[in-house]
């Protein structure tokens, strides 16, 4: 074990597992397009390292596709070891079976509450003052990556807000570009949707309806215009084609499109294809109008395994995820940020910098899976999906998206 797992766990009872005992963990999550898949590999060197063995469980597609697997084999006494899942509401229902484990020794030994920033990362794994998941990223959705490419080929400047951006539409069309990439699935649909509407709306009535479930709010004046902004960006995405969302990026990324609306993961596929921010990409954090990020995000929880070697191994693993240099490989693999507020990333890259003085200047959101239930969330998707991919009219989906917040739970 290494000096700094030994650190992490002194004064527990935990078992080390030595190499006589190396144990095999099966480790479940959907990080499988380019970028995701260098990232996930970090953790699996960091674990084999340690003389155990990472068994990849990787399932193919979104979240949306591998969280009802995942918890269908909870649920369905086939465990996996270890499994992403996003920190927020998504597991309550498992913890409250009594099926994931709790880690609530292995944070003190380790003294998460010190260090995970900001706090509410691990609050979203606290349920009744016990801690089940180690949160090991920051993932912010609010933000638009822009191809150079694409510009240069239309003559124009690259834009520096949304609004420049909506104004270019017109010539990047006649040069034969599609102005917005967009992956036909509603969570992609929905993260454009906030992030407009943060950019639009404003924080003030964002916060109202994400957090304060304001229905009055949604149905208000600033949602008006935010849902006016949404109809008018769906129809510079009308002609893509895309199902993924990494297919939407490879778009930026070749000069297809000019730009696309997601989460700063987006910058592992930008990596793998040898991209350079700043000469061949722009990112523009909260579309470049309003710079707040969410604060969204991946943890790992381990369920109930009548075993006690594999207890303890996924206790060790739980600690690695989180310490120093595992989360600044990770976390640089994967353009997240990481969940310490006391590592070294100045080999970030432009967007990730941006990404942290937003995080210390304090100008981040709890993320809506911290908020919404996952049932309200899916309807909230659905809602999108059907927004975005048909003739739905702006002022109707305002009304059916008030809906949904005055009935959310």
């Amino acid at each position: 074990m290494s000096n700094i797992l030994k650190s992490l766990l002194v004064g527990t009872a935990l078992t080390a597992v030595t190499a006589a005992h190396a144990t095999e963990l099966e480790v479940t999550h959907w990080w499988t397009s380019g970028g995701e898949a260098v990232a996930v590999t970090k953790f699996a060197e960091a674990w084999n390292a340690t003389g155990n063995t990472w068994v990849d469980g990787a399932i193919a597609g979104s979240g949306g596709t591998a969280r009802p697997i995942i918890i269908s084999r909870i649920l369905g006494g086939d465990p996996m070891a270890a499994t992403q899942l996003n920190h927020g509401r998504q597991a309550e229902e498992l913890i409250e079976a009594g099926l994931l484990l709790d880690l609530t020794d292995v944070a003190e030994a380790g003294g998460w509450a010190d260090l995970v920033n900001p706090s509410a990362l691990l609050d979203a794994c606290t349920l009744d003052g016990k801690i089940y998941c180690v949160p090991v990223n920051i993932h912010s959705a609010q933000w638009i990556w822009l191809s150079h490419d694409a510009y240069e080929k239309a003559g124009l400047e690259v834009p520096a807000n949304w609004n420049e951006f909506v104004a270019s539409a017109p010539a990047l069309q006649d040069a034969g570009t599609l102005p917005l990439a967009m992956g036909q699935q509603g969570w992609q649909q929905n993260i454009a949707f906030g992030a407009i509407t943060l950019a639009v709306a404003g924080l003030d009535a964002w916060k109202e309806v994400n957090i304060n479930k304001n229905a009055d709010v949604a149905r208000g004046a600033e949602y008006t215009a935010a849902f006016e902004a949404v109809a008018a960006a769906r129809s510079l995405a009308s002609e893509s084609n895309v199902q993924d969302w990494n297919q939407a990026t490879n778009m930026v990324i070749t000069g297809a499109a000019g730009g696309q609306i997601m989460g700063d993961w987006a910058q592992g596929e930008f990596a793998v294809a040898g991209a350079v921010e700043g000469e061949d990409y722009s990112c523009l954090p909260g579309l470049g109008l309003n710079p707040i990020l969410d604060t969204g995000g991946d943890a790992f929880y381990f369920p109930v395994i009548d075993d006690a070697d594999i207890t303890a191994a996924q206790k060790e693993l739980a600690a690695l995820l989180i310490s120093p240099q595992v989360q600044v490989d990770f976390n640089l693999a994967k353009g997240s940020l990481p969940v310490r507020g006391d590592v070294d990333l100045s080999a970030a890259n432009g967007c990730m910098q941006k990404g942290l003085q937003i995080l210390a200047d304090g100008g981040v959101l709890p993320s809506s899976d911290l908020s919404f239930s996952q049932d309200t969330t899916l309807q909230i998707e659905d809602l999108m999906a059907q927004f975005w991919s048909g003739d739905m009219s702006a002022a109707d989906a305002q009304e059916s998206y008030a809906q949904l917040i005055e009935d959310a739970d």
